[in-house]
């Protein structure tokens, strides 16, 4: 199975940086399936890196991201699944982004491009995001008939309240430039075009000269504040994406985009 994410340690001060990079080298970057789950292992390869207190999370030049792969292989046999493999298959997705929040190192992504669908869901489950000003944001999930999964809706709402949430997510056809990112504060910090990852490992590098182990708890403490009621909240949407997936809606959606047409949704 090829690479597709790599992970360079050692960097900054002490060496306590280090950068994870998924870059399948399309332009595109789509997450297949595969790419899920190498995402998570890298996550799950920090767990016990004393040395690492900083991890930059980038992707390739022209995308950070296009979300969930619907042309891959795996991704499409989704559709011939019963609920019992569906439902195992659909762990995916969220194993990923929960992965990524319970890093005890603090996590910056670097977004240039675009960051669709499955790759705003894994950007909002960061700490820190760098955006450049050329970039955009999607949330086309429910333009394809779907709901927006993987525990990420309780992680935009913190970040952006109600009204913006649902602007975001239910507007799928709406792009959000990098300026409306930062105002909305799904963003926050902006960089020159091409300098996203060179802005966020310069934020890596601050972080990274103070104590380790006071950042490493402080950051817990955030986030078990901030995250306590997630799991009760949303622990029923990735039953909610496979009951949509049944849906005729999502069967056009799903057709819609792939031949390149506007869908026809009928509520069914």
């Amino acid at each position: 199975m090829p690479r597709l994410v790599s992970i360079e340690k050692g960097l900054g001060p002490e060496g306590r940086i280090a950068v994870v990079r998924f870059d399948r080298g399309d332009g595109i970057n789509a997450l297949s399936p595969e790419a899920l789950r190498q995402l998570t292992e890298a996550a799950r390869s920090f767990e016990d890196d004393a040395a690492t207190s900083v991890v930059v999370l980038t992707g390739g030049a022209k995308a950070f991201s296009a979300g969930f792969d619907l042309k891959d292989p795996e991704g499409r046999a989704r559709a011939a699944m019963d609920l019992g493999a569906l439902r195992r298959h659909l762990k995916l997705g969220p194993r990923l982004t929960k992965a990524w929040q319970e890093m005890e190192q603090v996590t910056i992504g670097a977004i240039e491009g675009f960051c669709v669908g499955g790759g705003v869901a894994l950007a909002v489950a960061l700490d820190f995001r760098v955006m450049a000003q050329d970039a955009h944001l999607r949330v086309p999930e429910i333009g394809l008939g779907m709901n927006m999964s993987w525990q990420s809706v309780p992680r935009m709402l913190h970040l952006m309240g109600p009204a913006r949430t649902k602007q975001a997510v239910i507007l799928a056809d709406d792009r959000i430039s990098a300026a409306e990112a930062y105002e909305w504060r799904l963003v926050e910090h902006l960089a020159p075009a091409g300098a996203a990852f060179d802005t966020a490992m310069a934020l890596a590098t601050k972080i990274a000269r103070q104590p380790p182990i006071s950042v490493a708890m402080t950051k817990l403490t955030v986030n078990r504040l901030a995250y306590a009621l997630d799991d009760l909240a949303s622990h029923m949407d990735g039953d909610q994406f496979a009951l949509a997936g049944f849906s005729a809606d999502s069967k056009e959606g799903v057709s819609a985009f792939l031949d390149r047409r506007k869908p026809r949704f009928r509520g069914k």
